[in-house]
């Protein structure tokens, strides 16, 4: 069975020989009392590979943003979430709005409408937090940060980004030869931005391999979330496993991450190249989630169906416009290039047979 289900994009697995020993998982203390030892360091190579100040490390997203969100609502804000952000972020908006903040959703990838809605709210006073994924895998776009910082701005608002899908994808310049750009620090890299209005949440259990999440900003927001955090009192840090793993995925991501990230590019241009039947095509950009347009003679779940029968797993996910299905390959260094061949030849055959000849 051919499977393009994983989101372990740069292919990393950290099986436990290729980590440091450690006498114990964890301290059994809560980490706003006693971190393990290491993060404090990974936290600050995070932040300066993100282009941040500072880092604090978590032991999920869902950690981070519902600490996060469940902070922000402590102060005069309200929040603009993107329609499509991902879930992990619209719960912890989700708190927020519980605890009384006022919460408007906003068009896909639109600061327009964003700052026309920060606008007509801002009679009442309230700082504008805007919600948005980093880098949206549905479509292949990546969010318009330099916008909405502008929108933002001139209230004196904040940008909270999930850039989970970027970590460890793209960076600095991007170049015919480096079409993900080189270092791997996601969105803020990609689109040279910064400023001490960004707020960063990520895992990097996609591009580096590893069950972590990293919070980051500026330095006196990180040292006041670490002080205010709730999970951080009542809640186990990362345990010394995974901080072990995050120490390799950053010394791999330093030592071969950009050849790694060469190669994916390599693997993804590969089925790119080829030409979708039935006018299918592929949506978006070269990013390692492939997505196929839809089809008014094929829809996504009877493709799946199909490619399932020819032994090729897929996804099958919610459109970021809402409509309907789609169907997605998620590509990873650990393909080959005959898998990709494969998968392209399995597309065919799928495409062109009648529903009653699929056995």
């Amino acid at each position: 069975m051919l499977d393009f289900t994983s989101a372990l994009y740069l292919g990393l697995l950290h099986p436990s020989p290729s980590l440091r020993p450690w006498s114990a998982l964890t301290t059994g203390k809560p980490a706003a009392l006693e971190p393990l030892p290491g993060g404090t360091a990974i936290a600050h190579a995070l932040a300066k590979l993100q282009g941040c100040e500072s880092a604090v490390l978590l032991p999920s997203t869902l950690h981070l943003f519902w600490d996060l969100f469940g902070w922000l609502a402590r102060d005069k804000v309200s929040i603009y979430m993107d329609d499509s952000s991902y879930a992990i972020a619209r719960w912890g908006v989700e708190r927020a709005a519980a605890r009384g903040v006022p919460v408007r959703r906003m068009p896909h990838h639109d600061p327009s409408a964003a700052l026309h809605l920060i606008r007509v709210d801002s009679r009442a006073g309230r700082r504008p937090v805007i919600v948005a994924d980093g880098f949206c895998p549905s479509c292949g776009s990546p969010a318009p940060i330099s916008q909405y910082l502008q929108s933002v701005r001139p209230f004196g608002g904040t940008l909270v980004l999930d850039d989970t899908q970027a970590l460890g994808i793209f960076g600095e310049a991007p170049a015919e030869d480096a079409p993900f750009g080189t270092g791997g620090g996601g969105s803020l890299r990609r689109q040279d931005v910064g400023g001490v209005d960004l707020i960063l949440g990520s895992s990097l259990a996609k591009g580096f391999g590893v069950p972590l999440a990293v919070l980051s900003g500026a330095a006196s927001m990180i040292r006041r979330f670490e002080l205010e955090s709730e999970t951080r009192v009542h809640t186990s840090p990362p345990s010394a496993a995974v901080l072990h793993a995050a120490e390799r995925a950053l010394a791999v991501n330093r030592s071969r991450g950009d050849g790694l990230r060469h190669r994916l590019a390599q693997l993804v241009e590969r089925f790119r190249r080829h030409p979708q039947p039935l006018g299918l095509g592929v949506a978006g950009s070269l990013f390692p989630v492939q997505t196929l347009r839809p089809s008014t003679t094929l829809n996504a779940v009877t493709l799946n169906d199909r490619l399932l029968r020819l032994g090729v797993r897929a996804v099958v996910h919610r459109s970021c416009s809402g409509a309907g299905a789609r169907l997605s390959f998620l590509i990873t260094t650990r393909h080959r290039p005959d898998d990709i061949d494969q998968l392209n030849a399995a597309l065919d055959q799928a495409t062109s047979l009648e529903p009653g000849r699929m056995q």
